[in-house]
């Protein structure tokens, strides 16, 4: 069957779906399962015969948020709290995992730009970075000191005022991505070129692995936090940017909705980096090292099977119940 009369086929099919989506037309959970089944059949079609076209990527989206629909019909946990972190939001970061994608090579990118813009050119960091602070690092890293900048302030104020600001940050890069996502990639370049330039900093005074036992204690969840905190952003942009067959302002509503939830999911995260800041890092490299390696692929280890691992999980599962006509 040629493309175009594949689509003409289904057409009414999906435009009728969408409106189940935006929550025009109600369905019981047993005409949601038919549905989903029938669109996982048009998808692995589209799949096997258009497998580039526009309309795979279509009825994709549209089999995903049936999906989400799906599960949202199904009885609620008594703890809704953990349903929304365990459930909910690894099947939303499974939607639009390709974003994800985006952020973490967008990030890598400028985190590279700042190492080669500082490599090549020296007063770079002083634009960059307050020419104080610039200082303040060189002296401790003579000293011996390199993590003494986290030495000041009592550890619960430094953990409050810490996590203040980089809910703040978060915030930012997640809000501005309403201008298109542009506005999130721009603050995740300022604050990534700040990473490069800083790390390179340590490298060029023999301190980098001082830097590496300390600074990533707690920016191992802060700075996959900032990243996924991007990845929210992008998801609000596009969601304006490329309605697909939706309405620019009910997919602007999905958008907010499903972006909203990414931004939400990492608080705690960016809660525990700054416990670890303010209690921990000050203490970074009078710990045993083997104690600091711990910590941050700890840390690693979890954050990362939260985001890259377990939404497949999670959606490989309700997709088998869902199949199986488990409601």
């Amino acid at each position: 069957m040629r493309e175009v009369a594949f689509i003409k086929q289904n057409k009414e099919k999906w435009l009728e779906i969408e409106q189940v989506i935006e929550g025009k037309i109600k369905k019981n959970p047993d005409d949601l399962s038919s549905m989903y089944i029938n669109l996982v059949n048009d998808l692995s079609f589209a799949q096997t015969y258009y497998p580039k076209s526009k309309a795979t990527l279509y009825i994709n989206h549209l089999s995903t948020s049936v999906f989400q629909k799906i599960y949202k019909t199904r009885r609620i946990d008594k703890n809704r709290f953990l349903q929304f972190f365990l459930t909910e939001i690894p099947l939303v970061i499974y939607e639009y995992k390709r974003y994800l994608y985006y952020a973490f090579s967008f990030f890598f990118l400028f985190v590279c730009i700042g190492v080669l813009i500082f490599h090549y050119n020296k007063e770079f960091v002083s634009t960059i970075l307050p020419p104080s602070y610039v200082n303040m690092t060189l002296e401790n890293i003579k000293n011996g000191g390199a993590m003494d900048v986290y030495k000041g302030g009592s550890n619960w104020g430094s953990t409050i005022g810490i996590m203040f600001n980089n809910i703040m940050v978060g915030a930012k890069l997640y809000i501005f991505g309403i201008f298109g996502g542009v506005g999130s990639l721009y603050i995740l370049l300022q604050n990534s070129i700040m990473l490069g330039v800083f790390q390179y900093l340590f490298y060029e005074h023999g301190a980098l692995n001082d830097s590496l036992r300390g600074i990533w204690l707690h920016g191992t969840f802060e700075i996959f936090g900032m990243v996924i905190e991007c990845m929210a952003g992008l998801v609000l942009g596009t969601s304006i940017l490329f309605p697909k067959t939706f309405s620019r302002i009910n997919s602007l509503k999905i958008g907010m909705k499903d972006s909203l939830k990414i931004f939400a999911s990492t608080i705690p995260f960016t809660v525990v980096a700054a416990i670890i800041e303010g209690y921990v890092t000050r203490y970074a490299l009078e710990m045993p090292e083997f104690l600091n390696l711990f910590i941050i692929f700890g840390c690693l280890i979890t954050i990362t099977f939260y985001y890259f691992i377990y939404p497949n999980i999670v959606h490989n599962k309700i997709k088998k119940q869902t199949l199986n006509g488990i409601l």
